[in-house]
């Protein structure tokens, strides 16, 4: 019993279980079928603790369950014995061995945590208690032993006191303790408390003590002072001691329980004795503490379950009087708040009072039991105290005592409120509620209202003063928390004078305030036509219309006026809302004649439509069909009886035919199968309407197989001119009438003829067709047909010509055209019909010389020839090609002779049978029917009902047979005798042939075919014919007899030709006489006849006379089946004198073996071992398996150990439960098989140290390991496979498939072991199938960690993703998702990150940069709403200037009106919206983000919007350099007008500057000059004329420059011209003068300019800058 809650009890018959009662419900006991050494149920939940010892060890293993979920939480194995165990706190079990003790946690995978050694006093104590203190600092463990020798009786109890913050135990004499916490006055914190009671015996005195001290005192504290008290024991329980103590927290009392049943109450804080009784007759061992009760539970060892606790009503007079001890009287009663000492709290009240002792006073009043002097009488008494200077109030200081012990009363909180708010101190009340120190009233909520109306509010709410509640909200204009709070409280407010108020200045709040009293419990408090009139009072028709439509939803009978009026008021004012509610259709009941006409005035026709009833009104309205849109025109239709929809359908026709033919045709389409297809098409036709006919048939046609329908449709579309549509139809169409299309086609005479042919062709009119063509002189038209659309009716086309006597040269050359293609045989069909066979002759011809074996054209050929008698029997005979059947046919009536020579070539055997039997050619039939040698044509021709076969006969006996040569047709005629049955006749005639000496009287065969003829028609014959013939096949011949039953003959045969084993079978298979066949034997003498003799007796199971003839045979052949026979006969020992004759003859392993097996099954086991000890050919490993087989075990393990078969020595050992010998013989088989299978023995006999070293050899096995791992887990035992898989580890062979398999176990069975498994041998595991085991059991840390091992990085992440509170690690998370192959997990783990750690998700996205898609990202996080988020994130990748990147992070800029970074952004990265973004900006309320607006426009070129930005904004420098920049003359010049017109006299000369190179100084001159600025333009005239004098002194400068050098290039050709002069004069005329410079060369080009002309460098803009004159 570990709580007042459970109660927990070990059964051990009728079987071991454990029943779990619940103290709440002590009748309904729990019982679990557990075979555990001990169980303690946790105290608080429904959570199991066992113990159990394993076998032979002194180990126990702890197992926790949750019944509830029933499932196991943890289980652990214990290196040493457990003696006690108790579960200290809810979540933590003690445990205590003989040296140690133990925590271990129910949370978590943690193992138990060894807390400290136990001391030398308790070696060989039986430990009766564990305990800890509250704050699990103390630990005291509590043990009891034998009592000195001098008083033995006495037990003696020891007590060892652990420290866990100093590491330090101090050793004890007691019988029992328990920890406290106490509140010391002067010290905030409690401190804690040990108490324990001892009873020792010292030099002859027994002494007996209980103990209270202070644990762990705080420094600087008051301190708790050590107390002791004596306990008394009566003279009678000299010898009894303390077994349990329980500290009452409620009454601060420390209950001391001793083994004889003993209670002392004493008084924790004093150590006070308060009473003493015995409250149990029997020894009491376990208690626990009734914490609700203020006592403590006690069990007896009589099982009585035992309460004790305090009476309230008699305690504290019972210590104040009998104890005569007031103070602690007065104490209890504070404590547990217990009447009975009122009168000594008054009077101590009193005394401290006078005393002036304020403080102490107040508290008393505070701590005083019932609240006896929380009155408005103390109050007072504190209010008259005068207030000494420099001093709290003594009223303050009963106050704040009062505030630090707990909640103040109503009157409490008044006054002290009071005095809060007269010195303006509220937010000591906003505290004081909060934390709930103030009772609430309507008073304090009056006062508190004179300085704050919400903190009032809350005080009205908490003390329920519903006027006022009520009151506030509606000043406060809170309307809709009046009808939560009404409904809450049960209040019922004016809600009409509310409904008015709100109405005055919010008409919505006053719709959703009419809306929320609609949906009051119990029904709106207002009418809704009230509620409806006040919103039209104010012509408030949209907020009206709201409110009805909300409150009109259930569509109620009593609601019809209602919807009558929202829609007449809406028809009036607003039609389209109108017609969306009827459209909605969420009204039924409301005045449909009266909105019928107002839809109608409003235009809303379909409304009207819907709403009249009348036929008249309907017909006046739906005229108005430009007005209706046509598809709800259609739709009303629906709505309409058959008979109205007609007569509207001919009022629109007759209105306007052509305008509404349209609707009509869509109405019948859509409405036909209501308004009859049938009256439709009358209804077109009453108009003549064939277009309308053809549009409506065209949609129904499809669906329709009424002939007259389809013929309509031809009709319509023929008359329509749709000729395409007629041949489509007549093509595709399987239901019109063909006759009636044909003949109406026919008169019509369409310009087409394809449309009836289709008809003719598919309907078989062929012939009709080919006559209309041909009198209509259409005759392409006929070839067409033939050569395309059906040759295969070309002979009918041919038939109809020459019935209309067309000319034969057309029909040719119509055959010809289709040549290959015509059907030959109707074609010579229709010409032999018409006698006009020879037509076809050059046709045939041509198609013969082709080469076509089309039968069809051999025989029309064949049939001329035989017409025209042109050597018919040369093409009968020769031509392969022809059909026999239909030439001979032909034949018959013209030559009888030719028909049997055409049937006789094509094997034509009916034909030719009845052609000779009609001509009575019998000697032709004859000939013709013994030649073909064909069974069923003689069964045909000897049937008896056939009246010529006497004549057939004659002709075969008399002249077919005597002609033929040929044996095989002698004998198929001999055969159909036979099978027709006619075997005299068939004797007759064998008998001349063979008794007669004919030519075939010695023949083998006939000579059989008599004796076999006379076996089946005349037996009596037989014998006879055995002795006269001797050719003929004795063993054959006997085989028949036997079959005929014939056996005397058939001996005799046997006999005759010296067959004397078939003879002997016949005495024994036929005759069935053993006795005979036994004395034939004997006659004979034959070991082959006895054979047979042998195999009989063995038949008929005289095994033992069947085993003498074998022997007598020296027959050794049989042996597999005497064998047989023995063993079912269970004559084993006659079988072993067969053997032993067996064995001489043959060396057969089966014999040996058997003779073994012979051995064993009489029990002859000495034999057996001088056998295998003799040379011998026995299989001994079958015979062993046998004898194991059949639970031969003995001799089974003297056979496998001769053999050295371990491996089935050793089953048959576990066969014989010797496992130690089975274990020994498997170590030396060595085999997996083997020992597996004692393992498996093992197992199954809980031998599990043996089944151990078996699977130890059977686990190094890949194969095996998983087939012992289910062997064990069948069997439930998990620990022991577990302990084999571990001990597996160390092997040598130890392979992967063991690290795994033990991987696979932990994760079902030690989950807390998984982990660290893993990591440890990560590198020897099957992966893949420990992840499947992790997924199964949803291990998901442990899963993640194998995927990553795995490589596989997307199932990691997706796993970390989807079990993110096991799994997730930010670290590891990171490192995966970058190696993750999927995309789309970047974008999950996005949202992941988002939902779960958005604070980590910037630097998740860190790590992700350079692989996701950055504009997805944003739109994720744009549509999340959480775009601020990843600031820092967009702020890192923005340089690759992504659109999105950038538009995102411009857009928080802009919200956070950072400018600069703003700006910073638009000039580094320019690939996003600008124009939006300047749109965006430009109404900004702040002066630099419009700027920055004014300069995405210049930046964008867009330089009007930039200058009148920055004019908007005064920014004029801005203007200024925008319009410079633009290299725009006029946007230059439009600002100078723009600065003229503001008087801005310094920016027009700053601009003048700025835009130099674009004004015109003409324009800025006049500019100035009419607008008096002369001077502000100085500068800028000053520039120019300076720039343009230095342009002109560089040109003239330029200019003198080009002068000289022309004037020095004439001077110098003057001088060359000289010179040459002068040489011509110096030289002889003979020698040639020398060249002349720039002669003979060409010439050379001009000498460049110098300089050239042009304007002096700019600087990008503005002026250039002033330089010196």
């Amino acid at each position: 019993m570990e709580s007042d809650k459970y109660i927990c009890v070990r059964e051990t018959a009728p079987q071991n279980s454990v029943v779990i009662i619940d103290m709440n419900m002590p009748m309904q006991p729990l019982r679990r079928p557990i075979t555990a050494d001990s169980a303690l149920m946790n105290p608080n939940s429904r959570i199991l603790a066992l113990k159990a010892q394993l076998p032979g060890t002194t180990q126990d293993h702890l197992q926790i369950f949750n019944i509830e979920m029933k499932a196991k939480m943890k289980s652990h194995q214990m290196p040493e014995q457990v003696v006690f165990w108790k579960w200290i706190s809810p979540k933590l079990l003690g445990l205590v061995t003989l040296t140690s003790v133990y925590h271990w946690s129910i949370e978590g995978d943690s193992e138990p945590v060894k807390m400290f050694e136990r001391t030398a006093n308790l070696v060989n104590n039986q430990i009766i208690n564990y305990k800890c203190d509250p704050s699990e600092k103390w630990l005291v463990l509590i043990g009891i032993a034998p009592g000195a020798p001098e008083k033995p009786q006495l037990v003696k109890g020891n007590m060892q006191l652990f420290s866990v913050d100093q590491q330090r135990s101090q050793a004890l004499e007691a019988h029992a303790a328990s920890f406290a916490q106490f509140k010391v006055p002067g010290n905030e914190n409690p401190s804690i408390l040990i108490s324990f009671a001892t009873k020792s015996f010292n030099a002859g005195q027994i002494t007996s003590k209980l103990h209270v001290i202070e644990l762990g005192a705080q420094p600087g504290k008051p301190s708790f002072s050590k107390k002791q008290a004596d306990l008394f024991f009566p003279p009678d329980f000299q010898d009894d001691f303390p077994v349990a103590m329980q500290i009452s927290h409620k009454y601060g009392l420390i209950f001391v329980i001793t083994k004889l049943g003993l209670l002392f109450v004493y008084d924790l804080e004093t150590a006070s004795a308060v009473y003493r009784n015995r409250i149990s007759p029997d020894p009491i061992f376990l208690t626990s503490e009734a914490s609700a009760a203020g006592g403590f539970y006690a069990i007896n060892r009589r099982g009585q379950v035992l309460l004790a606790t305090v009476n309230e009503a008699t305690i504290v007079p019972f210590v104040s009087g009998q104890l005569n001890n007031l103070e602690l009287a007065v104490n209890l009663a504070k404590r547990g708040n217990l009447l009975g000492a009122e009168n000594l709290v008054v009077q101590r009240f009193q005394e401290l009072f006078a005393q002036t002792k304020y403080k102490e006073a107040a508290e008393l009043a505070a701590e005083s039991p019932q609240g006896i002097l929380r009155t408005p009488d103390t109050v007072a008494k504190f209010q008259s105290v005068p207030v000494q200077a420099g001093q709290t109030p003594p009223l303050l200081q009963y106050f704040g005592t009062l505030l630090t012990r707990g909640k103040l009363n109503a009157f409490e909180s008044l006054e002290l409120s009071r005095l809060v708010v007269n010195q303006n101190k509220k937010n000591l009340l906003e505290n004081w509620l909060a934390e709930d120190k103030l009772e609430c009233s309507e008073e304090l909520g009056d006062l508190v209202k004179t300085v704050d109306n919400d903190l009032a509010l809350k005080i009205y709410i908490k003390a329920r003063a519903t006027p006022k509640v009520v009151a506030a909200f509606a000043e406060r204009r809170e309307f809709d928390k009046i009808l939560i709070y009404s409904k809450q409280v049960g209040y019922t407010p004016d809600y009409l004078f509310l409904l008015q108020t709100i109405l005055r200045t919010d008409p919505q709040g006053a719709v959703n305030f009419a809306l929320m009293m609609s949906q009051m419990e119990g029904g709106c408090p207002v009418d809704y036509n009230t509620i409806t009139d006040l919103f039209l009072q104010r012509n408030l028709i949209r907020e009206a219309t709201a409110f009805l439509l909300d409150v009109l939803k259930p569509n109620l009978p009593e609601h019809a006026f209602l919807q009558t009026k929202v829609l007449e008021i809406n028809l009036v004012t607003f039609p389209n809302v109108a017609d969306a509610i009827l459209a909605n259709g969420m009204f039924t009941h409301y005045d449909r004649p009266r909105i019928a006409q107002l839809c109608e005035k409003a235009g809303l026709f379909v409304r009207a439509l819907q709403h009249y009833t009348e036929l008249p009104d309907i017909k006046r309205v739906i005229v108005n069909t430009r007005a209706i849109e046509p598809q709800s025109l259609v739709e009303f239709f629906g709505t309409l009886s058959r008979e109205w929809a007609l007569e509207c359908m001919k009022d629109l026709l007759l209105v306007n035919l052509r305008g509404n033919l349209q609707i009509i045709v869509q109405v019948a389409k859509e409405y036909c199968e209501q308004l009859g297809v049938d009256a439709c098409i009358k209804l077109f036709e009453q108009f003549k309407s064939y277009e309308g006919l053809y549009f409506f048939l065209g949609s129904y046609l499809s669906s329709s197989e009424d002939p007259d329908i389809h013929f309509k449709y031809i009709e319509a579309a023929a008359k329509t001119g749709q000729i395409k549509e007629v041949e489509r139809v007549t093509r595709e169409s399987n239901f019109y009438d063909a006759e009636k299309t044909k003949n109406f086609l026919m008169e019509a005479k369409l310009p087409d003829a394809r449309p009836l042919i289709n008809v003719c062709d598919r309907f078989g009119f062929v012939p009709d067709l080919t006559h209309y063509l041909y009198t209509n002189n259409m005759l392409r038209y006929i070839e067409g047909y033939v050569q395309k659309v059906n040759p295969g009716n070309a002979p009918l086309v041919v038939g109809q010509l020459l019935d209309d006597e067309c000319p034969e040269d057309f029909i040719k050359g119509l055959i010809l055209s289709v040549r290959s293609l015509l059907p030959v045989e109707p074609l010579v069909e229709e010409c032999e019909k018409r006698n006009r066979l020879r037509l076809l002759t050059q046709f045939l011809e041509h198609l013969v010389s082709e080469g076509s074996q089309d039968v069809h054209v051999h025989n029309a050929l064949g049939k001329i020839i035989i017409d025209s008698n042109n050597n018919p029997e040369h093409f009968l005979t020769t031509n392969p090609y022809y059909d026999s059947r239909v030439v001979g046919k032909y034949c018959e009536k013209r030559d009888p002779t030719l028909a049997v020579v055409a049937y006789r070539r094509g094997q034509c055997d009916d034909e030719l049978i009845n052609v000779t039997n009609k001509n009575s050619l019998f000697k032709l039939q004859a000939r013709y029917v013994v030649e073909r040698m064909d069974g069923d044509l003689w069964e045909k021709v000897l049937n008896p009902e056939n009246e010529y076969r006497r004549q057939l006969i004659d002709q075969v006996v008399s002249t077919a047979l005597p002609e033929s040569k040929s044996p095989e047709q002698v004998s198929a005629t001999v055969k159909a005798f036979m099978t027709a049955d006619l075997p005299h006749e068939l004797i007759e005639l064998l008998e001349k042939i063979v008794l007669q000496n004919s030519a075939f009287s010695g023949n083998f065969n006939l000579q059989n075919l008599l004796i076999l003829t006379a076996i089946k028609a005349d037996p009596s014959r037989v014998m006879d014919y055995i002795n006269r013939l001797d050719n003929f096949d004795g063993p054959a011949v006997g085989e028949v007899a036997v079959e005929a039953q014939l056996y005397e003959e058939a001996f005799a045969i046997f006999k005759k030709f010296n067959l004397n084993v078939q003879a002997v079978n016949v005495l024994l298979d036929n005759i069935r006489s053993i006795d005979r066949a036994v004395e034939f034997a004997f006659r004979v003498e034959e070991d082959a006849v006895w054979s047979q003799v042998a195999k009989a007796q063995l038949r008929e199971g005289l095994v033992s006379d069947a085993i003498e003839s074998f022997i007598r045979a020296d027959d050794a052949t049989q042996f597999l089946d005497v064998i047989r026979a023995s063993e079912d006969a269970d004559v084993y020992s006659d079988l072993v004198r067969y053997l032993l004759m067996v064995r001489q003859k043959v060396k057969e392993p089966k014999v040996d073996s058997e003779l073994i097996y012979a051995y064993a099954k009489t029990d002859r086991l000495g034999e057996i071992e001088e056998f295998i000890l003799m040379p011998n050919v026995a299989n001994l490993q079958n015979v062993g398996d046998r004898l194991f087989d059949e639970a031969l075990y003995e001799a089974a393990k003297i056979i496998f150990a001769f053999i050295s078969n371990w491996a089935k020595l050793a089953v048959t050992l576990v066969r014989l439960k010797q496992f130690q010998g089975a274990v020994d013989a498997a170590r030396k088989a060595n085999s997996a098989k083997t020992w597996k299978e004692v393992c498996f023995a093992c197992v199954d006999a809980e031998e599990f140290r043996l089944a151990q070293i078996c699977g130890l050899n059977v686990i190094i096995q890949v194969d095996d390991l998983e087939e012992v791992s289910e062997y064990y887990q069948n069997r439930g035992c998990f620990n022991e496979l577990i302990s084999l898989m571990e001990s597996g580890l160390g092997l040598e062979r130890a392979h992967m498939g063991i690290f795994t398999e033990l991987g696979v176990l932990y994760a079902r069975y030690r989950a807390e072991k998984l982990m660290e498994h893993i990591k440890l041998f990560s590198t020897r595991l099957n992966i893949p199938k420990l992840i499947r085991a992790c997924d199964e059991q949803q291990h998901w840390k442990e899963l993640t960690y194998l995927y990553i091992q795995y490589d596989e990085f997307d199932n990691a992440a997706t796993t970390v993703m989807n079990h993110s509170p096991e799994a997730w690690d930010h670290m590891q998370f990171k490192d995966i998702i970058v190696k993750v192959a999927s995309v789309e997990l970047y974008y999950k783990a996005v949202h992941f990150y988002l939902q779960e750690h958005p604070d980590l998700i910037n630097d998740m996205l860190n790590v992700l940069a350079l692989r996701v898609d950055h504009t997805r990202v944003v739109d994720i996080m744009r549509k999340a709403g959480h775009l601020r988020l990843v600031k820092p994130y967009m702020v890192a990748i923005q340089s690759n200037n992504v659109s999105a990147v950038n538009e995102a992070l411009n857009e928080i800029y802009v919200e956070e009106e950072d400018y600069d970074r703003l700006r910073e952004s638009i000039d580094l990265h320019d690939n996003f919206d600008q124009i939006g973004l300047a749109q965006k900006i430009e109404k900004h309320e702040l002066l630099e983000m419009r700027r920055v607006a004014a300069y995405i426009y210049k930046k964008a070129g867009r330089w009007k919007q930039s200058i009148a930005l920055s004019k908007k904004d005064s920014l004029y420098k801005d203007a200024m350099e925008t319009a410079s920049q633009s290299g725009d003359r006029e946007l230059a010049e439009e600002l100078l007008v723009y600065f003229i017109e503001q008087g801005k006299k310094e920016c027009f000369a700053a601009c003048l500057f700025v835009c130099y190179d674009l004004i015109r100084p003409d324009v800025a001159l006049e500019m100035a000059w009419v607008n008096n600025m002369i001077d502000f333009t100085f500068p800028f005239l000053l520039q120019f004329i300076r720039e343009y004098t230095g342009k002109v002194d560089e040109l003239i400068k330029d200019k003198i420059e080009a002068q000289k050098d022309v004037k020095a290039k004439e001077q110098e050709e003057k001088e060359v011209i000289a010179q040459q002069n002068m040489y011509a004069q110096l030289l002889p005329l003979a020698l040639p003068a020398p060249p002349m410079p720039g002669m003979g060369g060409g010439f050379a080009p001009p000498p460049p300019m110098g300089g050239g002309m042009g304007m002096p460098p700019m600087p990008p803009y503005g002026m250039p800058q002033m330089g010196s004159y």
